[in-house]
Formats: C-alpha cells, structure tokens, sequence
C-alpha cells in the first residue's frame, strides 16, 4: 500500500474507499459473470425457493461474528 494513502486521515481513506465502491457499483453492468457463477446462483436461488426459512437471518451470523471478536 502506498504510503501516501497511510498518511491520509482515517475519514479521507473511508471517504476513498467509498468513493471506489461507488464508482464500481455505478459500472456494475459491466461486470459479466462466468457461466460457474451463474450456475451456482441459479442453485441458490432454486435452493431459496424451495425452503425460503432454511437458514438464518444475516444479522444472526453477523451478532454471532461480533460476540466471537
């Protein structure tokens, strides 16, 4: 990493990066997906239709992550 970017502000390097996220988002069309990937969201979704109540909520996963740092 360079370190011009380690001397920026923590709030400027978020900025940065949420900046570069946007910037990604907004060029998302872009993006293609190999037919793998494809394939493995069409089974995810097959998988979420079939039992839309499998699993758990992502906050669930997320409360349990946080209690484990």
């Amino acid at each position: 990493m360079s370190n011009k970017l380690l001397e920026l502000p923590i709030d400027e390097r978020i900025r940065l990066v949420e900046d570069l996220c946007d910037s990604i988002a907004a060029e998302q069309a872009a993006l293609s997906l190999s037919e793998a990937q494809k394939a493995e969201l069409d089974r995810r979704l097959d998988a979420y239709e079939a039992d839309p109540d499998f699993g758990r909520e992502a906050s669930a996963d997320l409360a349990e992550m946080r209690r484990e740092v």
